[in-house]
């Protein structure tokens, strides 16, 4: 789950690390009134989940209130890479000398939660990486003791910062960002950039957080931040109905229970020569109710030409799935052909209740596989 940067800002904010004043607004109207109570230049921002804000246009600089409120006019309603605009972050607008890059990532190369900084701040660190990786300098946190103090100041000498307050600054701002990473569960937070200004302080002018979903459930005030306009529909069905899905360029849908399974289920479909439309696990103890949501977001991608059903029924039980597909296909009448592998509890039950629709059965996942992509190609 992404953050927009207002949200990131104040949950920097929040642990000590110095940010921008301002605030979100979304009227001009608004932008006017915060632009006169900070009182000088501001930068006015459109919040949306893509990179390219300023160059597409939704990022511009204000001298006046008037000027800013001008400038909310034109970026309120903008479409931005497919996504509207309908909030701006007004901002102080900073006068500074030099732009450094600072996020905290788990990198699964070294299992370990690693902080990178670079002086090349500004861009995307994809792009340093890319065209000069030695810029980046990498520290892993310990595993039970965390960020250590010498840890922070050595990423701050890395990067060629040698003034002490500098580099103290630098090493608290890198703590707090870590400890941001740990509290909230996330997969990414990332100070770009982190600004040198005139007076050699260092202050956060754009961050960037997104948690892991699956941690939602500790964090119900994060999950209460979710903007789902740059989720898809499809996606935030599945979330909604508690099932794991996520789009694929492929044309044969697949529904299994359980992660590995569905993993091992499009390795089969693409080791027959198919390409699998989706990854769905409906989990287990998955109702007829949630079969039969599942096979509507399935269904609603118009690519799918062929549909496989891989059930291992162990807490999940065979013809609960077999009577939601039943239910779904009432529900969704559909020509596209669907192949089903389904064993274990209550298997016999559940082979009965399907024999009487128009569902192709198989024996094992080789010719469940083996059938759906064949039906993929003649459909």
């Amino acid at each position: 789950m992404k953050l927009h940067e207002y949200q990131a800002r104040d949950i920097l904010a929040r642990q000590g690390i110095p940010v921008t004043g301002g605030g979100v607004a979304t009227t001009p109207d608004d932008v006017r009134r915060i632009a006169e109570a900070i009182g000088g230049r501001v930068v006015v921002k459109a919040q949306v989940f893509v990179g390219g804000r300023g160059k597409a246009g939704g990022i511009a600089l204000a001298d006046t209130p008037a000027d800013a409120e001008a400038a909310a006019r034109r970026i309120l309603g903008m479409n931005i890479k497919g996504l509207t605009v309908e909030k701006v972050l007004v901002a102080e607008a900073i006068t500074y000398e030099r732009e450094i890059y600072l996020g905290v990532v788990m990198d699964r190369a070294t299992r370990a939660i690693v902080l990178m900084a670079s002086a090349e701040g500004g861009v995307e660190i994809e792009e340093v990486a890319r065209t000069n990786p030695d810029a980046i300098v990498k520290i892993a946190a310990h595993p039970m003791l965390g960020l250590l103090d010498f840890q922070a100041r050595d990423l701050a000498f890395g990067i060629g910062l040698r003034d002490a307050r500098q580099v103290r600054q630098f090493a608290q701002i890198a703590s707090a960002l870590y400890r941001i990473y740990m509290e909230t569960d996330a997969t990414l937070a990332e100070i770009n950039p982190l600004v040198v200004k005139a007076d050699g302080s260092l202050q956060a002018l754009d961050s960037k957080i997104v948690l892991d979903d699956s941690a939602l459930f500790r964090h119900p005030e994060l999950e209460a931040l979710r903007d789902s306009s740059d989720e898809p529909e499809a996606e935030r069905r599945a979330r909604e109905a508690g099932i794991t899905y996520i789009k694929l360029d492929g044309d044969i849908g697949c529904m299994v229970n359980g992660a590995g399974l569905a993993m091992a289920t499009m390795d089969v479909v693409k080791l027959y020569g198919g390409e699998p439309a989706n990854f769905l696990d409906i989990g287990g103890g998955a109702g007829k109710e949630k079969v039969k949501a599942a096979l509507q977001i399935i269904l609603s991608d118009p690519n799918v030409r062929a549909v496989m059903f891989n059930i291992f029924g162990g807490i999940t039980r065979v013809d609960e799935v077999a009577r939601g597909i039943v239910a779904a296909l009432a529900e969704v009448p559909t020509s596209v052909p669907m192949i089903a592998r389904l064993v274990g509890t209550n298997e016999v039950e559940g082979r009965r209740i399907l024999a009487e629709s128009t569902l192709i059965p198989a024996a094992t996942l080789a010719e469940a596989a083996e059938k759906a992509v064949a039906a993929a190609r003649t459909s």
